[in-house]
């Protein structure tokens, strides 16, 4: 699928490949290191990356956006919960590389997301979002998710406690 975010940039948003792994662990560590998107406090390995990467094959997705031959952002669909009645949700998770935020990437890559969750069975999504990332909030706000709840300081990283925002979108009524 391609998406057009300006004039002058055209981006691919396609089911990321092993090649890929690289570069969605770039942008995954960066977060890691630099801010409370993940409650992750050490960096992936390769090898974790590819672990996980197969730990998300069909029902589940990951999805690269690629501009100009990189890759500027990724999303995944993941196990809500692991009892069985649980199988037709599915939490997602989206990160776009630093210099790419706002320009559009996470949405993109939300809504093929989105579509792609439909296409497999899911009637609903989930998204925990750190309490202090408003633009992901409102990327999912703009994307049809409600608020649901909020876990009050369940994280606890660079010396401060974080909330987590649970936000829902349901596919299927």
């Amino acid at each position: 699928m391609e998406v057009r975010l300006s004039k002058l940039s055209v981006y691919t948003v396609r089911a990321a490949e092993d090649g890929d792994l690289p570069a969605i662990a770039d942008i995954y560590n960066d977060a890691v290191l630099n801010s409370t998107a993940t409650f992750d406090t050490e960096p992936a390995t390769l090898a974790e990356s590819e672990q996980w990467l197969r730990d998300r094959s069909h029902p589940y997705a990951v999805l690269v956006a690629e501009g100009g031959g990189e890759v500027v952002g990724w999303a995944a669909l993941k196990p809500f919960a692991s009892k069985p009645a649980y199988r037709f949700t599915a939490e997602n998770t989206v990160y776009v590389r630093a210099d790419m935020r706002g320009k559009g990437v996470g949405k993109a890559l939300l809504g093929r997301l989105l579509e792609a969750a439909a296409e497999n069975g899911f009637r609903t999504v989930i998204a925990r979002i750190t309490g202090d990332n408003p633009a992901s909030i409102q990327l999912h706000r703009r994307l049809g998710f409600r608020e649901v709840g909020v876990e009050r300081e369940v994280g606890h990283k660079f010396e401060q406690w974080i909330d987590v925002v649970v936000m829902q979108k349901m596919l299927a009524e």
